[in-house]
């Protein structure tokens, strides 16, 4: 397992990194503890969460993640592990947060109550990286920054980073926190896969010039690169195929990650896959480790049988014959997910 520094943060992880928003409603707390202790014995020291985990996001197990990771978190070396939540960002935009009924923000109050709750709920007194789960355009970065620069210098945080953000998002964050000689966003985490990589067309570059680290998420499009959802396969208790049954925000993101586009990258990058002798989730994997703006890809499953394919992408380099080909597919089926 390679390791990677965070932003220009002192924090050090492995290249893939254990994301968790399924434990606690899709998986288990028994299966989620085991899949935990299974990414730890492969020397994956960093982990991810939200104080809005489990999904699909519900009041009757909304912080039920966190309980989870915190029971494991007991059973190992504290210092040995990298932990990662997020920060409900406000309700009042594109997504309602299930947390303080509904009326989430990323003001002083909001983020004070959701770190105490995201700590105690984690069995921790300190938190690695904090991030914003999404961001509020219209609320001065200051206002945010500063609250964050406060629990850093508590050292209930250690770094901070955001999440869903734009461009223009990142750098007046940036610009905010030089002005204020606050801390900064360290980290970005987005969506970034074979099927999705409109992060390569600004915000790469931006990461590249301030030293700030992508930790993907979604490498493997929400499941659909394994290729489970081809030929118009629903398989039972797959996210999509639950999304794709449902209105609203969540047949929405299903229609978008599955669709007539990405299944023909899917299938395209299935024969690719093939013929390097490895898997499309595998392929998936070991594609977003390799690239200079990357520092760890957010990897998750729902059963342990999973695990395999992903882990196979340690250490595992694509050759530069394979790069070109996928950026052929790339350039042929351009944006399948819009």
């Amino acid at each position: 397992m390679q390791r990677r520094r965070l932003g220009k943060s002192a924090i050090v992880v492995s290249d893939i990194c254990m994301g968790t928003m399924t434990f606690g409603s899709q998986t288990d707390e028994a299966a989620s503890l085991r899949i935990l202790d299974q990414c730890f014995e492969a020397g994956i020291d960093f982990y991810d969460t939200a104080e809005g985990y489990p999904v699909p996001p519900e009041a009757k197990w909304v912080g039920r993640t966190e309980e989870i990771v915190g029971k494991w978190l007991k059973t190992k070396p504290r210092d040995a592990i990298i932990l990662a939540t997020k920060v409900s960002g406000p309700s009042h935009v594109w997504f309602r947060s299930p947390k303080r009924s509904g009326m989430t923000a990323l003001d002083r109050r909001n983020i004070m109550v959701a770190v105490e709750e995201s700590l105690t709920r984690l069995g921790t007194d300190y938190i690695d990286l904090y991030q914003t789960h999404w961001p509020d355009h219209e609320l001065p970065y200051e206002e945010t920054m500063e609250v964050l620069d406060e629990l850093v210098r508590a050292g209930k945080v250690r770094i901070t980073g955001c999440s869903n953000e734009t461009s223009w998002g990142l750098m007046k964050s940036l610009a905010a926190s030089e002005k204020l000689g606050a801390v900064r966003y360290q980290t970005i985490q987005n969506n970034f896969s074979l099927n999705n990589r409109r992060f390569e067309d600004e915000l790469a570059q931006v990461c590249r010039m301030e030293g700030v680290s992508l930790i993907p998420y979604s490498p493997i499009a929400g499941g659909v690169l394994s290729g489970k959802y081809q030929d118009g396969a629903r398989p039972d208790g797959a996210r999509f195929s639950r999304y794709l049954a449902m209105e609203g925000r969540q047949a929405a993101m299903g229609r978008r990650f599955v669709n007539e586009r990405s299944l023909a990258s899917t299938a395209r990058f299935a024969e690719l896959a093939a013929e390097a002798g490895m898997s499309p989730v595998t392929m998936a994997v070991a594609w977003s480790k390799q690239h200079d703006f990357v520092a760890s890809t957010i990897v998750g499953v729902t059963r342990e049988e999973q695990l395999p394919e992903i882990l196979a992408a340690a250490d595992l380099v694509l050759d530069a014959d394979l790069m070109k080909a996928i950026d052929k597919v790339s350039r042929e089926i351009m944006y399948p997910m819009g």
